[in-house]
């Protein structure tokens, strides 16, 4: 499950042996007005037709594949560059959550990809705004609004007990600083899905069958 605003793209550089997995890729739906997150969850489960998967999504996806997980018997859930708690959020986000800041962002703006990457990926993307063009494929007001909002207000304390969490050591949006229990990306940033590809498809075999 790709991250806030993402299209499935961003995993076009993870390789799996297709002898051993079989990969589905799954993607974002406009929510209903007013959807909860658990919902969202339970209908998003509906697209999943195996027994026991191991389900793996990329930070605001990592925290929904963790509440598909509520529904669902999944052998194991991999989060990356994401949270598994609440404890877990950057000040700033739990500040939004109490003062409603959050509500003030210009989300009106979602056709401009620089600020669009900005929210969903946290960083300045003026040199590479081609490349990032292909990865946000979700410009719906009503869905970052929505996505935004189910972010702050995340109120998970305690995670899956199958959850394995790998963070970037760089990581802007979610500090590493923050996260309990993880596997530390040297170098890698809240884009390494993206950026550090080969890195997951050394290790990524060895985390699934492990």
């Amino acid at each position: 499950m790709p991250g806030m605003a993402a299209a499935p793209s961003i995993f076009e550089g993870i390789h799996l042996s297709p002898e051993t997995f079989e990969v589905h890729l799954l993607d974002w739906t406009i929510p209903e007005k007013g959807m909860s997150l658990e919902a969202y969850a339970k209908q998003m489960c509906t697209r999943i037709t195996h027994e026991n998967p191991v389900l793996l999504g990329v930070s605001f996806g990592g925290m929904l594949v963790q509440e598909m997980a509520k529904f669902i018997k999944p052998k194991k859930v991999i989060v990356v560059s994401s949270v598994k708690s609440r404890s877990e959020l950057p000040k700033r986000m739990l500040f939004a959550k109490y003062t409603k800041v959050h509500k003030l962002l210009p989300t009106g703006l979602v056709t401009n990809v620089e600020l669009l990457a900005k929210y969903a990926f946290g960083e300045t993307v003026t040199k590479r705004l081609h490349l990032y063009e292909k990865y946000l494929s979700v410009r719906d007001k009503q869905y970052i609004d929505w996505s935004i909002d189910q972010i702050v207000n995340w109120n998970q304390t305690v995670p899956p007990p199958n959850v394995v969490h790998i963070q970037g050591e760089k990581d802007t949006v979610f500090p590493v600083a923050n996260i309990k229990q993880c596997i530390v990306v040297k170098n890698g940033t809240h884009t390494m899905i993206i950026h550090r590809a080969r890195w997951f498809n050394e290790n990524l075999p060895t985390i699934i069958l492990g």
